[in-house]
């Protein structure tokens, strides 16, 4: 894979304490600790985890080095890494990417959407798998697997139903005729169109690592 152009060298120190966070390890690709530095980086969680496994295997010399400098000695890696976040500008796309074309794609999959601030594309896409495991008549608050699903996301149950309810508009097996004026009728056409339409293995693959995000 070809060097991103906002990738710095410092980031190692940063990967490096995301490394030995507990558990220490290479973390789960959709773990919260690693998409929150992916969003804080600007740089796609699949790239921090492809590194992360660079930093287990300890194979280069500036590798050996890290670990040297850094595995037994925590507060020393604790003091570098506020020292890489305290950089002038640094998360600040204003200044740190000041001159940078910065073309958001992944991240705005964990942003608050602006028809509702509960939700989040991400979510709509654990929805999505939840939506083809069930019928219509199963969609309601009572429904066990509905229930275990807020309880996860950490939102009511109800507004999973309302979820349930836009994307029964953007099943085009159901052929609903009739007319739905709903603010997240928009967001979930595009998850179905992104996931919708496509191997329903793919889509449950995805949700299925989603999870370790809101654990």
């Amino acid at each position: 894979m070809a060097a991103l152009p906002l990738w710095q060298e410092e980031y190692w120190i940063l990967l490096m304490q995301l490394y030995m966070k507990k558990p220490v390890g290479v973390k789960a690709l959709y773990s919260k600790p690693l998409i929150d530095l992916s969003l804080e980086l600007h740089i796609e969680p699949v790239f921090l985890y492809q590194q992360l496994f660079r930093v287990r295997r300890k194979d280069t010399p500036s590798m050996g080095l890290l670990w040297d400098t850094y595995a037994d000695h925590h507060s020393r890696l604790s003091r570098e890494a506020k020292r890489v976040r305290r950089m002038k500008g640094y998360g600040n796309a204003a200044g740190f990417y000041e001159g940078v074309d910065i073309h958001e794609t992944f991240e705005k999959d964990f942003r608050p959407l602006p028809q509702n601030p509960q939700l989040t594309p991400v979510m709509l896409i654990r929805m999505l798998d939840l939506y083809f495991r069930l019928t219509p008549l199963t969609m309601v608050v009572g429904t066990s697997e509905i229930q275990e699903e807020a309880r996860l996301l950490k939102i009511p149950a109800a507004l999973i139903v309302n979820v349930m309810e836009v994307f029964q508009f953007c099943d085009p097996y159901l052929n609903r005729g009739d007319f739905m004026i709903d603010p997240l009728l928009l967001p979930c056409k595009d998850i179905w169109k992104r996931y919708g339409n496509d191997n329903p293995e793919k889509l449950a693959a995805v949700a299925a690592q989603l999870k370790d995000y809101f654990k």
